[in-house]
């Protein structure tokens, strides 16, 4: 990766009554930022950045946020432009070459990824060792790990053509091993992928079709499939994506830092949200409830949150959400909400929500949280497995990350700083003195 950060000028630090220029750096688009690498060469001090939520830790060229204007974009596509009129695949090339295929270039890797998407035989008895009630996440980061030991012929990071190779490996068979683990956690014989359906068509297929009767893809739910997986691709330095980065920054095999990924992306304060928002309309229950609940929500002293909505960098409506709104409409549409009361609390949240003076004025809208665990559940997917999704998604985002940082002429082995609070020196005391 050619480095892109443009210097902008400097500025003068006094630490001790001493003087240091640290160079401003600017990018193509957002914030500047300060160069501290000298700082402790100059000043033997640190910087102290719990979260590292000021501090930039790498360059890229790949995702860019603007939380505070509800912007997002791939390699500089605005992220509606990409979900309306692109296709996941689609994206995949994008995040991993930095440009929209053409026609040929597009055919040639859907073949390929389409052609990879079988796994070793011998890899579904790896299932076996787990127990059936295993939660889906945890078979997860235990199988894509696994996959270096059947494809130890592309570990060789060094090697561009390798490094391509794993590339399409694992945005081809982490959908298989998703199904998988759905189908094991159920109950239910695996089902093979086929090379006559789309990327979203076959992941569905493999996930609810069974042997006694062929699962006949509904192309609004394949469609709405697609655009979750777009909306999910990639989301700049977050907890998972630092993970795989750093885990890469050892060198370790790209299978190995995707499970780190996946592992980092299970807890619930990143991966779990949407899980989160369908337990708290469980708890709602009912549409009669939904005015008690707003109450309690508007009630500082209740201690109950309201699940699905804002977000954490979007202090704007969150621009996935918007498409994931359109989607999950058509998908309820599509599959009916009659029968299903949790869905209906849904719906009537949404639109309370949307109107509420207390919600407007806080920007408390739907975030994409909100929306894709309605329509995943709407699909057919319990909640243990919403987070398998995202990581299904995100594999490209982070594959393409790990590229992007091991072709980083600049990168080093990650290894922040801390500030030591324990203990000074002190001698040791035998057991007799003690």
């Amino acid at each position: 990766m050619e480095n892109k950060v443009k210097p902008n000028g400097s500025a003068t630090l006094e630490v001790n009554g001493k003087k240091i220029d640290l160079p401003i750096y600017s990018g193509s688009i957002g914030p500047d930022v300060l160069d501290i690498r000298k700082l402790y060469a100059e000043t033997g001090m640190f910087t102290y950045d719990p979260g590292f939520t000021s501090t930039a830790s790498c360059e890229s060229q790949i995702t860019y946020i603007d939380g505070d204007a509800g912007v997002l974009m791939h390699r500089g596509y605005p992220i509606d432009q990409l979900a309306e009129n692109s296709s996941f695949l689609e994206v995949c090339y994008l995040l991993l070459k930095g440009e929209l295929p053409n026609k040929e270039e597009f055919a040639d890797f859907e073949y390929t990824i389409t052609r990879h998407t079988m796994v070793h035989a011998q890899f579904d008895r790896f299932f076996e060792g787990f127990r059936r009630d295993s939660h889906p996440m945890a078979v997860m980061v235990a199988a894509v790990g696994a996959l270096s030991a059947f494809y130890h012929d592309s570990l060789n990071i060094h090697d561009p053509v390798q490094r391509k190779v794993t590339q399409n490996r694992l945005i081809a068979k982490v959908p298989t091993l998703a199904a998988r683990a759905f189908k094991y956690w159920m109950g239910q014989p695996f089902i093979s992928p086929r090379n006559d359906l789309g990327y979203a068509a076959n992941f569905l297929r493999m996930c609810f079709a069974v042997p006694a009767e062929d699962y006949v893809v509904n192309p609004v739910l394949a469609k709405a499939m697609d655009k979750i997986f777009i909306l999910h691709a990639d989301h700049e330095q977050n907890a998972s994506t630092s993970t795989v980065r750093l885990a890469g920054s050892s060198e370790a095999n790209p299978f190995a830092c995707i499970a780190a990924g996946i592992a980092s992306l299970w807890g619930p304060a990143h991966g779990g949200a949407n899980e989160a928002c369908l337990k708290m309309l469980e708890e709602i229950g009912h549409v009669d409830n939904i005015p008690s609940f707003i109450e309690k929500v508007k009630d500082k002293n209740s201690g109950v949150r309201l699940m699905g909505f804002g977000h954490r960098v979007y202090k704007n409506y969150d621009p996935r959400a918007k498409v994931m709104q359109k989607a999950c409409h058509e998908v309820l549409e599509a599959v009916g909400i009659k029968d299903d009361p949790l869905l209906h609390v849904a719906v009537e949240l949404e639109k309370i929500a949307l109107s509420d003076p207390y919600f407007i004025e806080r920007k408390l809208y739907p975030n994409i949280d909100f929306y894709s665990g309605i329509t995943l559940k709407a699909m057919g997917f319990p909640v243990e497995m919403f987070t398998v999704l995202f990581a299904l998604a995100r594999t490209v985002g982070w594959i393409s990350q790990w590229t992007e940082m091991y072709e980083d002429p600049m990168q080093k082995i990650g290894r922040p700083r801390q500030i030591y609070t324990g203990a000074t020196k002190r001698d040791y005391v035998p057991f007799d003195k003690r």
